[in-house]
């Protein structure tokens, strides 16, 4: 078992270890001690962590800083060399490679480890002597295991190498979320020179053609477009605490994410927060399967090397998973919470950048990849549930707000600066004129019984979603006017369905959800619920059910449809259009360009106490459903911790129809363009594209 008590040792002790285990690695190469079928991988991996000691000392003495570009370029190759495209088929970062090699049971151990050891290069990069020692230290356990082959022994020390460690590892990331003091990547970010691209090879993270493109980009920029993106962006999360009626001015921090490249921009944005009380505070982006490696790109990231890499570890977590470590983990999530609750309460939430334009990604199943058993999807429901109501209760949802923007990277192809532009364009538009057309749709849809959507062409979607009459229409609303604050760019109006007698299927023909392709990705509801699901990416329905259960359901057996929204920025539809690039455009985008229906939990999640009201005055009454209602009486039923929007796009789109209790009807939509008096200014983007 690994020693538990590693954070309360002193630094000459972790000096000490990290010198003795470094001596180790670097005999390694020649001992020639495990069965020669695990020779090679242990010698490639040696040499990967001397390469990452290399770093570490450079690090300390102050010469990191002072390699030329083509330095840094050499040491990114040699450090991500075997997750890169063109070496993954033959690299044991490949759980079918290191199968092949070793057989599964051996082959998932190693493949997960070398997973895992690829956090060394981030401790590296940011000095952090005490997780970079505790990683070599289990590689070497590791070797030690295998010189007798003993699979069994190697495959406990990864568990209790997780379990014993928790402390540690939750201490860094809700530090790193909440605690503004000494932070590595702000220091970058505010000090660096921003004319020099090496400081992106300063973060310990793999740097692309994508990233590289977008600092060289931002650096064209003038002043004053840099200064406007960051205003949009600071703006949109001062107005979300406006909206909700939560004072702002009693946070301390705001949690920043953001791709590297995007500095000049950042660092306006911070010295805006400033102004607003606020400090920033950035965390890495996960480096370990413990916090969802591989999952979404979340604190500060760089574009995927690989996301076949990445689709392939996102559930390595099973390898160690079980009720044990659950109960561990959550101990320690309160115990950090509770040592950090004055951090916590000022708190004020995250404001994200994210980014689109990859070519679009298909994942292949490995089956020889670590996936999570149905006992441990049903666990792991339960630990997103009840770590969810632990940060929940130091960090209450009705006191906290976010936003969330996008740009395009290069990789969109040769009109990324028009594209860019047009982004820019959508991102600023004006949200007065959007707020009256939208009030408009809202006094249609308010009163209305249920909402009838069915698609055109090869869409197959019929569905009726049931609406919460106001019970009293001149004082209360059950659509919310959304304008450019939390979510950029403007343009949707959405409630909270009610799920009794929400039924029918939802159907599109090809959607991007969190980074996946879906293909004629097919939800059946019944009283609000998902009742069946399919999609045409695999051969088999299997694989097809797996696929959506995993990654649109998050192992859950069925969700509600949490929200029904209809977009209202056709110029990004347009765009989407002009450009052809609709399947690259983020969700945060996509659903402002049709009717979207989320499936998880309502958009009020965990802030359903507060007073929330659109221009015209009128209080939203519509933010819970049969399912969120539970939550005075049993929590963990209530929530489901997720949230994803599907979209159908304007032109799969036959009608949206108001249905009224009398049985009269209003289209909202018909064949595509918009039928309500006083928004007629949303089709002229329609008509263009039917010209």
């Amino acid at each position: 078992m690994v020693d538990s008590a590693w954070n309360t040792v002193e630094e000459s002790l972790v000096q000490e270890r990290y010198d003795l285990v470094a001596d180790r690695i670097a005999r390694i190469p020649s001992d020639h001690l495990v069965p020669e079928k695990y020779q090679d991988y242990f010698e490639k991996m040696s040499f990967f962590l001397q390469k990452t000691m290399e770093i570490y000392e450079k690090k300390q003495d102050g010469s990191l800083t002072e390699r030329t570009l083509e330095q840094c370029q050499a040491d990114q190759e040699m450090l991500y060399r075997q997750i890169r495209p063109e070496h993954y088929q033959g690299s044991y970062a490949n759980p079918a490679y290191a199968a092949h090699c070793f057989g599964k049971e051996a082959g998932q151990l190693l493949t997960l480890l070398c997973s895992e050891l690829e956090g060394c290069i981030a401790w590296a990069f940011q000095g952090r002597q005490q997780e970079l020692t505790l990683l070599l230290e289990l590689f070497v356990q590791i070797y030690n295991c295998l010189e007798e082959d003993d699979i069994r022994e190697a495959r406990d020390t990864v568990y209790w190498f997780f379990h014993d460690y928790s402390e540690i590892f939750v201490e860094n990331q809700i530090h790193d979320m909440i605690c503004p003091e000494d932070n590595f990547f702000i220091d970058i970010l505010m000090h660096a020179d921003l004319d020099d691209l090496r400081y992106l090879y300063q973060y310990g993270l793999p740097v692309s053609e994508n990233d590289l493109g977008i600092a060289s980009f931002m650096n064209r920029l003038p002043d004053e477009q840099i200064q406007a993106m960051a205003d949009t962006y600071t703006e949109g999360y001062r107005l979300g605490f406006e909206a909700a009626g939560i004072d702002l001015s009693r946070k301390e921090t705001v949690e920043l994410h953001f791709p590297i490249g995007f500095e000049r921009m950042m660092r306006a944005a911070v010295l805006n927060f400033q102004k607003l009380g606020l400090k920033p505070c950035v965390a890495r982006e996960a480096v370990s399967s413990f916090a969802n490696k591989g999952r979404m790109k979340r604190g500060i990231y760089s574009t995927s090397v690989n996301r076949q890499y990445d689709f392939d570890h996102r559930e390595d977590r099973a390898f160690y998973f079980d009720k044990s470590f659950v109960e561990r983990r959550l101990e320690v999530l309160r115990t950090v919470f509770e040592h950090h609750k004055q951090e916590a309460l000022a708190y004020a939430g995250p404001a994200v950048v994210e980014v689109f334009g990859e070519t679009p990604f298909s994942p292949e199943n490995c089956e020889d990849a670590i996936h999570y058993d149905e006992s441990q999807q049903q666990l792991n429901v339960r630990f997103s549930s009840e770590a969810g109501q632990i940060t929940y209760q130091y960090i209450p949802g009705e006191e906290r707000s976010f936003t969330i923007i996008a740009y395009p990277v290069p990789e969109i192809g040769d009109q990324f600066e028009e594209i860019f532009a047009g982004t820019v364009k959508i991102n600023t538009l004006d949200y007065l004129r959007y707020q009256t057309m939208q009030q408009r749709l809202i006094d249609v849809l308010d009163g209305a019984e249920r909402v009838h959507i069915v698609g055109r062409g090869e869409n197959r979607t019929d569905l009726t979603v049931a609406i919460l009459p106001p019970a009293d229409p001149d004082t209360q609303t059950a659509f919310e006017n959304c304008v450019a604050d939390v979510n950029i760019p403007v343009g949707e109006v959405f409630t909270s369905p009610v799920l009794k007698g929400t039924n029918g299927v939802l159907h599109v023909t090809e959607v991007f959800l969190n980074g996946l392709q879906y293909r004629n990705l097919e939800i059946s509801f019944r009283d609000g619920m998902i009742d069946s699901y399919t999609c045409t990416n695999f051969a088999s329905e299997e694989e097809n059910r797996k696929y959506i259960k995993d990654n649109v359901l998050m192992h859950h057996d069925t969700l509600p449809m949490g929200e029904f929204a209809i977009g209202t920025n056709t110029t990004a539809y347009r765009m989407a259009r002009t450009y052809g690039i609709a399947d690259k455009l983020p969700i945060l985008i996509a659903e402002k360009t049709g009717p979207h229906f989320a499936v998880g939990d309502t958009c009020y999640s965990h802030e359903e106490e507060v007073e929330r009201k659109n221009p015209d005055g009128k209080r939203i009454v519509a933010k819970e459903n049969e399912i969120s209602a539970l939550r005075g009486e049993n929590p963990a039923k209530a929530y489901f911790n997720c949230h994803t929007d599907i979209t159908i796009p304007y032109d799969e789109l036959g009608a949206i129809t108001a249905v009224y209790p009398d049985g009269t009807e209003a289209d909202i939509i018909r064949d595509g363009l918009f039928r309500v008096e006083g928004t007629e200014e949303l089709n002229e983007p329609l008509i263009c594209e039917m010209q």
